[in-house]
């Protein structure tokens, strides 16, 4: 099977702390520290991975940190092309009580010259060779180019390879302009990058030029618009977790669905499945196979338009 090219602009360390309950202004004694390479597109080629399909990682890295997290992508099996930048790898750190309830504190992202970029979109242009997939994840950090995003997918598009995109801010609707075989924005993101209604702002990124759009609503279940059509899924009923990487699991669903060309009302129901299956582990990157397997035969893409 043909590899997914799997990009962050934005890559971290993830740190991860487990307590009994957050009490803001109040001491805190870690249950449990877990530490491990991070930013959306990371996460993405892990459940790949996971579930086994081919991926490679291409993300800046630089400082210590940065050869840590391209080291321990190493050592987990995953391929990393590494863009090498002047600017320290950030880290994100997220706060998991008992109940389920995260709190996540994310760095900013260092600015990248615009030759760094360069780098990123000439190291993405090549790993595209014979690719089946292109998935670009996450923020972006300050000062990045407003056409990256076009950029990379244009160097999908001339490669023949579908790409998909899971952005915010600006950078999701110059992503939609660039015309992407699909999106996968959450609903909040959604909603500050084009206010209204949720289906009229998936639609307005139809008309923007994406093939197709799926929001994440997390409780309210996935909303998949596809030409004229219409489709919802259902959350899993009373699950509890971690939710820090339900999104990227549904991106890595997502993608291995149009990969091997399934039905979308399959795909969106295998989507929702894996994305709640990310919540009943420990951290982002993550899923539950067995809780996989129990959700899928239950969920059902329900044409709603």
């Amino acid at each position: 099977m043909s590899r997914v090219v799997c990009v962050t602009p934005n890559p971290a360390i993830d740190v991860t702390y487990r307590v009994p309950e957050l009490t803001p202004g109040a001491s805190h004694r870690a249950a449990d520290v877990l530490e491990r390479p991070g930013g959306k597109g990371v996460n993405v080629a892990r459940v790949l991975h996971a579930l086994g399909v081919p991926a490679v990682v291409v993300a800046p890295l630089g400082g210590p940190g940065g050869r840590w997290l391209a080291d321990a992508l190493a050592d987990a099996g995953l391929p990393v092309r590494t863009v090498p930048v002047a600017a320290a790898t950030r880290r994100t750190v997220t706060v998991v009580d008992d109940s389920g309830a995260a709190t996540a504190l994310n760095e900013p992202g260092r600015p990248l010259s615009q030759a760094e970029w360069s780098a990123v979109v000439a190291a993405v242009t090549e790993e595209l060779a014979g690719a089946a997939a292109l998935v670009v994840s996450g923020s972006l950090p300050a000062g990045a180019p407003d056409d990256l995003l076009p950029r990379l997918l244009a160097a999908a598009r001339a490669a023949g390879v579908p790409a998909v995109a899971d952005t915010s801010g600006p950078a999701l609707l110059a992503a939609a302009g660039a015309g992407p075989a699909l999106l996968k924005p959450n609903a909040e993101e959604l909603a500050a990058a084009v206010p209204g209604a949720t289906l009229d702002a998936a639609r307005r990124l139809l008309t923007l030029g994406a093939d197709r759009v799926v929001v994440s609503q997390g409780a309210a279940g996935l909303l998949g618009l596809a030409g004229d059509e219409v489709w919802r899924v259902a959350a899993v009923p009373g699950l509890s977790g971690n939710p820090t990487g339900a999104g990227d699991a549904t991106v890595a669903a997502l993608v291995r669905g149009l990969m091997t060309g399934a039905p979308w009302p399959d795909v969106l129901a295998d989507a929702a499945a894996l994305g709640a299956a990310a919540v009943l582990t420990a951290a982002a990157g993550e899923v539950d196979l067995a809780g996989y397997a129990r959700f899928l035969p239950t969920l059902h893409a329900e044409r709603v338009g």
